[in-house]
Formats: structure tokens, C-alpha cells, sequence
């Protein structure tokens, strides 16, 4: 439990702004791990100055996957017209990163916070940055007395969505008897599960841990989602390309 405490800890000089990373169909949650491959100039250069400082890369969500007006250029700023991203985000941290070939990276990113959006900056880097509100957990206490029961029904509610196995159902077990908090588990469940984009939005805008845990719930009770895709890959959202240097991606 510590070293989760300790991995999703921000810094304690961070003030608020972020380095974008903005891609399609994907939604990041705290605590849960995300692989990416890193090829575009300057999402090299954003991943150069991560690492030099604070380690952080905030995954955004464009709005629309195509091409809806000018880029981000190498010479820096944001274009007036730059592909809009969703005000909620989640905040992450670098926790692996392996040096390729042709000056491409994979690194493995945990997140850290949920956040929503203030303002995007101008800004001499090449890629895009922005002020962010921090959105913390909130464990209501009207609803102490009845935690460890809804933290019950969401695991119950996950156990009999997910492909039936021993190993699922152990760890089903050792989530129940563990002491991880109920919004960890909630984050995780999230991110793994198959749900649309827009229901991912909703359960990273939803700060109050109860009210995520019910949403979940409601969710999997809905079965809206293809059971399939629970076992697929993780999805891998920036996959290198056959020719170098590639296009520039429209985030």
C-alpha cells in the first residue's frame, strides 16, 4: 500500500501545469498503467523534459479522432485551431522508460490524479501544455458505515463480468480482503474495463468515490460493452510506424 501511496504522490512544488499528450479513444486513470511508444520530435522532446523535471505527462482525450483544423507545429505554440481535448484528464507519472532505435522510447506511465482543465498555454515548446485543477478522491462520510458493503457489490458486480477463472476470482478475493481503498479499486476497474469513451469521461469527472463505485455498478449492470475486449491487448495508442521519420499525428 505504501509503495502505491507513493507512486501516485505528486510533487510537492507542483503548481498546477502540464505537458499534454493527447490521444484518441483513450481515457488514463490514476493508478492504473499505461504503455505507450513515443516517435513523433516532439513528443520526444516533451518526453526529454519530463524526464529532467518533475517525471509528469498529462494523457488527454481528444474529442474527435480525425482531423479537424492545424496541428501542433515544431516551431512551437499552439495552433488557434489545434484538435480539442477533453476538460478531464488524468496526470501521470514516468515510472519506466527504455531508450529504441531511431530515437524512439516505450515507457510505462502510472497515473497519478485526476484533473480538469483550466486553460491551454501558449508556449515556446513543441508540444501542447496546460493549467489543470487537481480533483482528489472524496470518501463522503455519510457513507463510512456502508463502504466496505458497496466495495462488496462492485467487486461482485466485476467478478461475474469478467471471463470466468481461478486466477480472477483469487484476485477478486485478495482485492476484497486487501486493504486497498474502495477509489483505487474503482480506477482500476474503470480502465480495464471495456466501457465507451464518453462513459470513461464520467468516471474520471466523478471524484466523490461512492458516487463512482454506484456508476460502475450501473454500468456493468447495463452490460453496454463487448465482454470480448475484457481479455483483448492493452490497447498500444502511438504503435511505431513502417517509415521514418513518420506524419504528424493530428494531437
Amino acid at each position: 500500500m505504501d509503495n502505491l501511496e507513493d507512486v501516485t504522490r505528486l510533487p510537492e512544488d507542483f503548481g498546477g501545469r502540464v505537458r499534454l499528450f493527447p490521444l484518441p479513444e483513450l481515457v488514463v486513470f490514476p493508478h492504473a498503467m499505461q504503455p505507450l511508444h513515443l516517435f513523433e520530435p516532439r513528443y520526444c522532446e516533451m518526453l526529454a523534459d519530463s524526464l529532467a523535471s518533475d517525471e509528469l505527462i498529462a494523457m488527454a482525450t481528444l474529442e474527435t479522432p480525425t482531423l479537424a483544423g492545424g496541428v501542433v507545429g515544431i516551431g512551437g505554440g499552439v495552433a488557434p485551431t489545434a484538435p480539442p481535448i477533453a476538460d478531464l484528464l488524468c496526470v501521470g507519472r514516468i515510472v519506466s522508460h527504455s531508450e529504441l532505435e531511431d530515437d524512439r522510447h516505450n515507457i510505462l506511465l502510472v497515473g497519478v490524479r485526476r484533473a480538469r482543465l483550466l486553460r491551454e498555454l501558449e508556449t515556446s515548446r513543441p508540444y501542447r501544455m496546460a493549467d489543470v485543477e487537481i480533483l482528489d478522491d472524496i470518501y463522503p462520510p455519510a457513507g463510512a458505515s456502508s463502504r466496505r458493503s458497496l466495495k462488496g457489490r462492485l467487486l461482485e458486480a466485476f467478478g461475474k463480468t469478467v471471463p470466468p477463472s481461478e486466477n480472477v476470482q483469487k484476485n477478486l478475493y485478495e482485492l476484497m480482503a486487501g486493504q486497498m481503498r474502495l477509489g483505487p479499486i474503482t480506477d482500476i476497474v474503470s480502465f480495464m474495463l471495456p466501457f465507451s469513451t464518453e462513459q470513461k469521461l464520467q468516471l474520471l469527472g466523478t471524484h466523490n468515490v461512492d458516487d463512482r463505485a454506484e456508476r460502475i455498478i450501473q454500468f456493468l449492470a447495463e452490460g453496454s460493452f463487448d465482454l470480448e475486449l475484457i481479455s483483448a491487448e492493452v490497447q498500444k495508442p502511438d504503435k511505431p510506424q513502417s517509415t521514418f521519420p513518420p506524419p504528424f499525428s493530428v494531437n
